[in-house]
């Protein structure tokens, strides 16, 4: 099972539970961003081009429980930058997981066989590793040799140790679908992770290469292809079966940025963990104060070809509780790889250029 069941029961009665309440906006993960700083420089990374002085900083172990706590989500997953960098963050780690909170600490597993044994294995926790294809493909996305051996003979001793791991794959346009499918099939197969996330790139401005990202078409398209290979192949993934039919094109969906909202060393990011538009004080602040309107596909140029899972997963999670037999029929039958797709959100300009003006 990709998803441990007290995951999903726990987050199943907190959504119930903001239902009962009449909350309209609440987080289902926090993305708890404890440093920039990182052991590689991905081409299509915007998360390290940054100054060293603020490369150096740190979110304390008090930060990160004040967030956690002030943010009150069911998951915690802890990007970054490299997380095993920080040297708290076993302890870090270990307090989340007292407070029975759902922990992804992201890697890109070149520092997890040396840390290791700081861990535990818990259900509580899930080591998610960053690979983004076979061999050659993943290494020359992280623009280092030998990152794909390193990282996967992590994953062999973190499953031997009884780790729960998951596998962070992001796609761009460098990879064709018989190659993606192969690599899926290795992930599930040979290394028998608990499951693959997987999500097109986005753009960040900030990205030294802005030559490989998907458009939404091209996405569609792909993800179409990968899952016509998929059949029968009894992959796992660590989403929802909405957000897969998403992917491909069978659903229409605005993203809910406050779903997967972002603490870093800044504050709280505006408005989701893509985009940098400004930061709050308080994540009070940032529910109450950010002009969500102003963002998503449609209303802003800037996520015009986005459909990461950080923002569109919780999108799919709320609409697999309001229509749990829609979600069923595609978990059970798979994802349509035929069918029309749906219409598009059209750009609206004059909204970017009153956002502009407004600047």
């Amino acid at each position: 099972m990709a998803v441990p069941l007290i995951q999903k029961l726990r987050v199943g009665g907190y959504i119930f539970k903001q239902y009962l309440k009449g909350v309209r906006r609440y987080p289902l993960v926090l993305m708890l961003e404890p440093l920039f700083c990182c052991n590689l420089a991905c081409p299509g990374c915007g998360k390290i081009d940054y100054e060293d002085d603020i490369l150096d900083q740190r979110l304390s172990v008090e930060e990160c429980i004040e967030a956690v706590e002030e943010c009150g989500a069911p998951i915690i997953s802890i990007p970054g930058g490299e997380p095993l960098l920080h040297r708290e963050m076993p302890e870090i780690v270990e307090v989340l997981i007292q407070r029975k909170k759902f922990v992804y600490l992201c890697t890109n597993a070149l520092l997890l066989e040396k840390k290791l044994d700081q861990y535990m294995p818990t259900p509580y926790l899930t080591l998610s590793v960053h690979l983004d294809g076979l061999g050659e493909h993943h290494d020359r996305a992280v623009d280092q040799e030998g990152v794909f051996e390193r990282a996967v003979s992590a994953i062999r001793m973190a499953k031997s140790r009884g780790f729960r791991v998951n596998i962070n794959c992001t796609l761009f346009d460098q990879m064709e679908a018989s190659e993606i499918a192969g690599f899926i099939d290795f992930a599930c197969k040979d290394l028998v992770v608990e499951g693959v996330t997987i999500s097109p790139g986005y753009a960040y401005e900030r990205a030294p290469d802005q030559t490989h990202f998907l458009t939404r078409e091209k996405t569609k398209q792909l993800f179409r292809d990968v899952f016509k290979k998929g059949k029968g192949r009894n992959w796992k993934f660590s989403q929802s079966s909405l957000f897969l039919d998403f992917l491909a094109g069978n659903q229409s969906y605005q993203c809910t940025p406050w779903g997967n909202p972002t603490r870093n060393i800044f504050g709280w990011q505006r408005p989701c963990y893509l985009l940098s538009e400004g930061y709050a004080n308080s994540f009070k602040e940032l529910m109450d104060e950010t002009e969500w309107a102003d963002y998503g596909t449609g209303n802003y140029e800037k996520c015009a070809d986005c459909m990461v899972h950080c923002g569109y997963e919780p999108t799919a999670v709320l609409d697999t509780v309001a229509h749990p037999l829609k979600a069923l029929k595609v978990a059970l039958n798979g994802v349509n790889t035929d069918r029309p797709l749906v219409p598009e959100f059209a750009l609206r300009l004059e909204v970017k250029t009153e956002r502009s003006d407004a600047a």
